[in-house]
């Protein structure tokens, strides 16, 4: 009975089982190569000029100082992964959901009307004047005084003269006062979250009427 031994080089073998190899990360490989340099630079040193301790500790500090930006930039890379998966469930959580954020349009349907009113500061008054697609006035509302933050509005429709008006589209200026002067105050258009959308700059909320957002764009979730 004859054997058959194996003859095959071992770097035959290896690349048909490559699961048998190991793969080292950047920082490693780079570190093979910095060692190595520098094993080859001692032995090949001039004995009566040999390297001294400071060039060789010099030399391992660069080695730990790239080795340590490595090691860095995959944890933020793992980080960000992580965040961005935490946003992308925050998001698809608020599918189906009403937001405030910045817009002066408001729409009308079945006599409500939802906007908002977003304060830098607490101002002594406030006034949303609502108009119609011509640009003419259809209602005046005072708002007295607010305190800093963001205030969600309702309005039912009803028109300066008592009558009720058309469901379609509105838009809204809002002015407010502290001590007689304006301060800059921002219109706050309500929409509803229908889907999500993932991309690499981040997590998009598409909202009819506003477009995609940036989490960062809502002011408040109704």
């Amino acid at each position: 009975m004859s054997t058959i031994g194996n003859t095959l080089p071992q770097s035959v073998l290896d690349a048909m089982n490559p699961g048998t190899t190991t793969t080292k990360s950047t920082a490693d490989e780079a570190q093979d190569r910095f060692m190595k340099l520098l094993v080859t630079q001692m032995q090949n040193q001039d004995p009566l000029n040999p390297l001294d301790n400071a060039q060789v500790t010099s030399q391992l500090a660069q080695l730990s100082t790239v080795t340590g930006i490595d090691k860095v930039n995959e944890t933020l890379q793992s980080l960000i992964g992580s965040y961005q998966s935490s946003q992308t469930l925050q998001a698809a959580n608020l599918i189906g959901h009403g937001v405030l954020a910045p817009g002066d349009k408001l729409g009308l349907a079945e006599d409500k009307a939802l906007m908002g009113v977003e304060f830098p500061e607490a101002v002594d008054s406030a006034q949303v004047v609502i108009k119609d697609a011509s640009g003419n006035v259809v209602q005046t509302l005072s708002l007295g005084p607010q305190e800093a933050g963001t205030v969600p509005l309702l309005w039912d429709g009803t028109k300066s003269d008592g009558s009720k008006a058309e469901d379609g589209t509105y838009t809204f200026d809002v002015t407010a006062q502290v001590a007689g002067k304006e301060v800059a105050v921002n219109e706050l258009q309500f929409g509803m979250v229908t889907t999500v959308t993932t991309a690499q700059n981040g997590v998009k909320l598409n909202v009819p009427g506003l477009g995609a957002l940036d989490l960062s764009d809502i002011r408040q979730y109704l």
